[in-house]
């Protein structure tokens, strides 16, 4: 291949196989996994043993989710015993005359009004090898029911509308849709459709009992590296105040402001009150509340602090736990430890980390075992909220940490543009910055650091640059999905996230981008020189985004190294 006469030599383009059917490749793929396989037999009891525990921890909570009073109902989620999916129920509220409050409590007893079961999941994932529910909303009157499902796993929804009380169908079903939809009134839906590619690409409007095919476009994003959407989450509006959701040092924040009365001016929102938060570093996120309540509804967690519910009276300051996920095996979030720490990268910036740790287990002497996680793309925000997988390495006295690299979204817009097109090594050297303030302050040592890359692809890339860069820091690695062949994934523009990616990193069909990109690109970096340590690479064979020929060339090259100890896992 060559390009502004720089010829790339690939000798193994010809694994590529879109059709996964070449009987060559797919037996090279079974060795692969016959050889992680008999590599690790030795301690797959103990693998046993951390699977089910990490199944345990996250195994659904039986019983009901926090209620959510919308109009006359309480509207809730019940998971039963035995069962894979959840019920979806509401109760009538006899009192409703009373307005919205705190310390609200949906009566449960015999007194009660019966329990109504809407939907539930489980009649409707008979029969499918697949079930997902993508949305469940009520319409604003509360007489209907929109919801989105997808049974194939493709992230391709049919939207039906049921009667409330009946269940009954109103109208044919939206076929071939996301599950991005709002109630427009009581009689109408917005959707969003796909193109090919699985670009979010139309807006829709729907009258109900009205046929698909006369639908309103109400919007078309031609430019292919944008993707629409229909939702707002930085800010929640009620009738008498807004409460607005912003990232302040690397870290959420919630401010709520008083409106003025209806027929006033609204002028600069002043003297807001932010809500108070319990651990040094946490996440918070929206979730529904009413329009005409004084109650704001978040979920908050952090990395010690299980998922929990909270309705906050915006009138009073007063925040009431609703809900907290139970954690199996004896939890204990007093047991543990977080903080917020700051590496300097190689140019002064200061980038933010986050911690957790046993208390009882850790010495923080320099040979505790650290596991390190990041990902710096996208303008994501890896929130310090809570993962209960990581507690089989914390309860074995790891320290965890979470490198907040730029690239991502947790120190503003500025944090994503440092990191992306031809900034994007600055999140590589974050991460090694990171590791080296573990390191020099006693979390860890190169001996004793594995990382991991966050979400499919560039968390990937991420951990592969790096390791090409540093390969003496990190002690093992763990390559979930990576995207490791980026100038030539980047020159085909028929892959689905090509178009994507040449907003984050950059078209390397033009000259400038094509050489920075080369500069760092995994596959074009590895050198014979480099001792890896361990590898673990982890991919999924019909993964519609990143192609298994890309991922198997890290593996080859990484093999013909003078040194190398991988395994590979294909799913």
């Amino acid at each position: 291949m060559e390009m502004f006469g720089d010829v790339r030599v690939d000798d193994y383009y010809w694994l590529r196989d879109d059709s996964h059917s070449n009987p060559e490749i797919l037996s090279y793929l079974k060795a692969e996994n016959d050889y992680t396989n008999q590599s690790m037999s030795s301690v797959k009891q103990f693998e046993d043993q951390l699977y089910a525990e990490m199944v345990g921890r996250t195994k659904e909570e039986v019983g009901i989710s926090a209620p959510i009073r919308r109009g006359s109902y309480y509207y809730y989620e019940r998971t039963l015993v035995g069962k894979d999916y959840k019920l979806h129920c509401r109760r009538l509220i006899t009192n409703d005359v009373s307005p919205p409050s705190v310390y609200d409590v949906m009566p449960t007893g015999p007194e009660a009004p019966a329990e109504h079961v809407i939907l539930d999941e489980n009649i409707r994932a008979q029969g499918h090898e697949h079930y997902y529910l993508g949305a469940f909303l009520p319409s604003p009157n509360n007489k209907l029911i929109a919801y989105a499902e997808d049974t194939k796993g493709d992230d391709i929804h049919t939207v039906y509308v049921i009667d409330a009380d009946k269940g009954t169908a109103i109208g044919n079903p939206l076929k071939g849709v996301t599950s991005n939809i709002e109630w427009a009134g009581d009689d109408a839906l917005v959707y969003i459709s796909m193109d090919e590619s699985h670009r979010y690409q139309k807006v829709w409007s729907h009258k109900l009992l009205s046929d698909q095919s006369s639908d309103l476009c109400l919007y078309h994003e031609k430019n292919d590296t944008f993707s629409v959407s229909v939702k707002i989450q930085e800010f929640q509006l009620f009738s008498g105040y807004v409460a607005i959701y912003e990232m302040e040092n690397a870290l959420q924040k919630v401010t709520v402001y008083s409106l003025p009365q209806m027929g006033e001016e609204i002028g600069p929102l002043q003297n807001g009150r932010a809500i108070d938060f319990v651990d040094p570093i946490y996440s918070v996120f929206t979730e529904e509340s009413q329009f005409s309540s004084n109650i704001l509804r978040f979920s908050y967690s952090s990395m010690k602090t299980p998922p929990s519910i909270y309705d906050y009276d915006m009138t009073s300051g007063i925040s009431i736990l609703k809900k907290i996920q139970q954690v199996p095996g004896g939890f204990e979030s007093s047991d543990y430890l977080t903080e917020r720490k700051w590496a300097v990268s190689t140019d002064s910036t200061k980038v933010p980390i986050s911690i957790l740790y046993k208390k009882n287990l850790v010495k923080l002497d320099g040979f505790d075992p650290l596991s390190m996680h990041g990902l710096g793309s996208y303008g994501e925000s890896l929130s310090p909220g809570f993962d209960p997988s990581v507690f089989s390495l914390v309860d074995r006295g790891f320290i965890y940490a979470i490198a907040h690299i730029r690239g991502g979204g947790e120190m503003g817009r500025k944090w994503h543009e440092d990191g992306m097109l031809l900034n994007k090594r600055n999140s590589f050297t974050d991460f090694i910055a990171c590791a080296e303030y573990l390191i020099e302050n006693k979390y860890g040592s190169k001996e004793k650091l594995c990382i991991t890359g966050d979400q499919y692809g560039d968390g990937g890339l991420l951990i592969g640059v790096v390791l090409n860069m540093r390969p003496d820091l990190f002690k093992a690695a763990v390559l979930d999905h990576p995207f490791v062949d980026v100038v030539t994934s980047l020159l085909d523009s028929t892959t689905p996230e090509t178009i994507y990616e040449w907003k984050e990193l950059g078209d390397p069909r033009k000259e400038e981008y094509y050489y920075y990109i080369k500069s760092y690109s995994p596959v074009d970096n590895v050198s014979t020189c480099n001792d890896f340590g361990k590898l673990i690479q982890i991919f999924h064979l019909f993964h519609v985004t990143i192609y298994i020929f890309d991922f198997l060339l890290m593996i080859i090259i990484v093999t013909n190294c003078r040194y190398y100890n991988h395994l590979t896992y294909f799913v």
